[in-house]
């Protein structure tokens, strides 16, 4: 007879060890922040008392600092405290690769592989695959949501997270283990910090940084604070990444399993279908859109619902894919010429060489090869370096000061 192996449970033990592995994740990137460093100074005390608070169930959020970036586009971040964000790490190692498991194959945001260019290639091959190798017309339905961060409902949120929790309990953890994922996680603590970081109202006692003005061309439905009761989730953390795939995961089946969406991709709030079928595309749209609303409180943004011939072309993630060929999407290549006078301000060669190799590292995605020649045609780059066969790397002459 099968006897049902016991549920782990965490100890204070492995908890500290688990919140060390976290914050070496959390400050990545981050060494020569001054939060870090004081964080750093007693490091073991700090994360000792951390463990004690979530070991005994009495941890809760720090208040977190809101300000308004810029670029690539004006949005509102909410920065969570540092030892909160040690938190939301200690989260997501636990919890992501199970979250990942219950997610479509055609999901890109924020998983491991499957970026923004993934996304692209995706859409070229449902496209290809539709449309017969370029050979049939077919149509794309592109759709997002308005204000999504801001409209996510918390309640509803954590209902599917646990249920999804629950779902995959016993499930196993790979196809080559016989361990499943009640035998490596503790449940009843993840139950409790998915109710702490999931209910948290981001707003509440939050610190401003900046002025007013700051705010003034931001779209309303674009901030935290103009946002329904209970409803939000602040950009910039990294749960809100993986929860909002979560979230959406539920509109992923609907329009897999209800729909029978066939050729359908999502990154973050941003979706499409391709089909051959432009009055099938049509008419789901209403479904869509009543699903959004009554299942999951979430509105579509009718001003960007819109149905793309393949022949013509569809931009995408900063793409534009063409039969045969995909370009930088103009709104991408416009942000890109905005910074390139920036690099006229530049003196350290290897700051030269990382700037210039980052955009030659976008445009070897595309179709390009004009395009490189026609933006860097800039006499400082000439003088002080030269561009590989193809243009495919920038590299400086020597380590001299730029002048």
């Amino acid at each position: 007879m099968n006897m049902a192996k016991p549920s782990f449970s965490l100890t204070y033990k492995q908890l500290l060890f688990d919140l060390h592995i976290a914050y070496f994740d959390a400050r990545r990137h981050k060494r020569k922040r001054i939060y870090q460093i004081r964080f750093e100074a007693d490091m073991e005390r700090n994360l000792r008392e951390l463990a004690d608070e979530l070991w005994h169930k009495t941890y809760k959020a720090r208040p977190s600092t809101c300000f308004i970036i810029s670029d690539p586009k004006k949005r509102e971040v909410f920065a969570a405290d540092f030892r909160d964000r040690i938190v939301h790490h200690l989260y997501y190692n636990y919890t992501h690769r199970l979250f990942e498991r219950t997610f479509i194959h055609d999901s890109y945001s924020c998983i491991k592989g499957r970026g923004t260019h993934y996304g692209i290639a995706r859409l070229r091959s449902h496209i290809r695959k539709e449309s017969l190798n370029f050979t049939e017309r077919c149509y794309i339905l592109k759709m997002d949501i308005s204000g999504y961060f801001m409209q996510i409902n918390r309640e509803k949120l954590l209902e599917i997270c646990l249920l999804r929790l629950q779902s995959m309990r016993f499930h196993r953890i790979s196809g080559k283990s016989s361990e499943t994922w009640n035998e490596v996680l503790d449940f009843d603590f993840l139950t409790y910090l998915s109710k702490e970081i999931i209910l948290l109202n981001p707003v509440e006692n939050c610190r401003v940084r900046g002025s007013k003005s700051d705010w003034d061309t931001l779209p309303y439905n674009k901030s935290l604070f103009h946002s329904p009761v209970d409803c939000g989730l602040p950009i910039g953390n990294l749960t809100s990444q993986l929860f909002s795939n979560v979230y959406l995961g539920e509109l992923d089946q609907f329009m897999k399993r209800t729909l029978h969406c066939r050729r359908y991709g999502r990154y973050v709030d941003d979706f499409y279908v391709v089909s051959s079928d432009k009055e099938w595309l049509c008419s789901i749209i209403p479904h869509v859109r009543r699903y959004l609303t009554e299942q999951l409180y979430l509105t579509v943004n009718d001003g960007k619902t819109q149905i793309n011939d393949s022949f013509r072309g569809v931009e995408y993630l900063g793409a534009y894919v063409k039969p045969h060929r995909t370009y930088v999407s103009r709104t991408s290549l416009n942000r890109i010429r905005r910074k390139l006078p920036k690099l006229n301000a530049i003196r350290s060669p290897f700051r030269m060489q990382s700037v210039v190799n980052s955009y030659l590292g976008i445009f070897s995605h595309y179709s390009a090869y004009r395009l490189k020649r026609q933006l860097f045609a800039v006499e400082r780059l000439n003088h002080y370096g030269y561009f590989e066969t193809g243009m495919k790397k920038y590299v400086p002459y020597s380590n001299m000061v730029l002048g």
